[in-house]
């Protein structure tokens, strides 16, 4: 094969035992995988992970890195006084402080509401609650930093000073900066640090993890027909790969940079599920992976048009794909049902990596 070439991990086991030299670890986590795609433009070829290194001199330097990124670990997340480790899936709650989101749009609009559902959310278990004030739903129009910072500010200061690992979802440098300001640890940017020419410098200063999120289009226009020239897993890889660069360049920290794909943005049905069938091949970009495929219109159009409040079997079967694939970080809804699924998952994974005395 010629051309680029990326690198899928498949085949994945229950555990290593009994199989020395045939499996790998996926990103330090609780996956174990046997086999290998080897992906280009012109085609696929599946090889067992025994014989795969011995193929590797052939592959070309970014084949090569990315399957020292496949099976590094990676380090945990420091949210101010809290550590996220990544070693094993871990969920984000969703607090939309706005009164048009697509799922929960003005439940959370007022800030003691907003504050007692975070808090439930870190009660449940969410390792991290993502507070956002504006709307990127698809047809979403921009909202003014003024507004969207006199949406998040007061909650997410509540929220950092009762404990709760916060992360601040925006766009922009100025609400940015008054949420990391009141407490904030983390940045969600959901255009990837392209929106505002000023927010590369404020995470970088801030010293905080940021996620890169790919998206195609601005939210108002992103679904009127998305189109990509090549496999759109590929497409996003170099994408992602291209945001990190400029980020490393901007002065943050690689180690503290989380990708997400974008489930949902400039993306038709059948790109998201082509992205999660293939998921597992963002490893290959050095970074934990964040998962937000929660309530999404993708789940209602394979489910009779079921609305968003309808779709919690949906999202709890996409969080399962995502943690069988060795994401780290799960953005989703309905946190105790989410938590509920992944502590099963969990369950069958340790028994699994239980040597049996029987």
């Amino acid at each position: 094969m010629t051309g680029r070439l990326y690198l899928r991990p498949t085949g994945f086991v229950d555990a290593p035992f009994g199989h020395d030299g045939k499996v790998a670890r996926l990103a330090g986590g609780l996956n174990w995988f046997s086999a290998v795609e080897i992906v280009g433009d012109a085609g696929v070829e599946l090889v067992p992970v025994e014989t795969f290194e011995a193929r590797l001199a052939d592959l070309g330097d970014a084949a090569r890195t990315a399957w020292t990124n496949i099976t590094s670990p990676r380090a945990s997340l420091s949210l101010g006084e809290r550590t996220v480790r990544l070693d094993q899936p871990q969920v984000v709650g969703i607090l939309n402080v706005t009164p048009d989101s697509f799922s929960d749009g003005g439940r959370f609009a007022d800030v003691e509401g907003a504050i007692q559902a975070g808090h439930d959310m870190a009660g449940a278990g969410a390792a991290i609650v993502d507070v956002g004030g504006e709307s990127t739903r698809p047809g979403a129009k921009p909202v003014w930093e003024g507004d969207e910072t006199t949406r998040v500010e007061p909650v997410v200061r509540r929220l950092a000073a009762g404990g709760v690992a916060v992360s601040i979802d925006s766009r922009k440098a100025s609400v940015m900066e008054a949420a990391l300001g009141a407490g904030a640890a983390l940045v969600n940017d959901v255009s990837a640090l392209t929106w505002d020419p000023r927010t590369a410098e404020v995470v970088a200063r801030a010293g905080c993890p940021i996620v890169l999120m790919h998206h195609k289009g601005d939210p108002a226009t992103m679904q009127d027909d998305p189109r990509y020239h090549r496999p759109v897993l590929l497409e996003v890889f170099d994408w992602l790969e291209e945001r990190i660069v400029t980020a490393t360049a901007a002065g943050i920290a690689r180690e503290k940079i989380v990708v997400d794909p974008g489930f949902g943005f400039g993306k038709t049905v059948q790109h998201n599920l082509q992205i999660m069938n293939g998921l597992a091949m963002l490893h290959g970009l050095g970074c934990p992976i964040m998962l937000g495929a929660s309530r999404k219109r993708t789940i209602g159009a394979i489910s009779n048009e079921a609305p968003a409040d309808q779709r919690l079997g949906g999202s709890l079967a996409l969080a399962m794909k995502a943690a069988e694939q060795g994401a780290q970080l799960i953005r989703v809804h309905d946190v105790p049902e989410t938590l509920q699924a992944l502590r099963v998952w969990r369950g069958l994974r340790d028994t699994a990596l239980t040597p049996s005395r029987a």
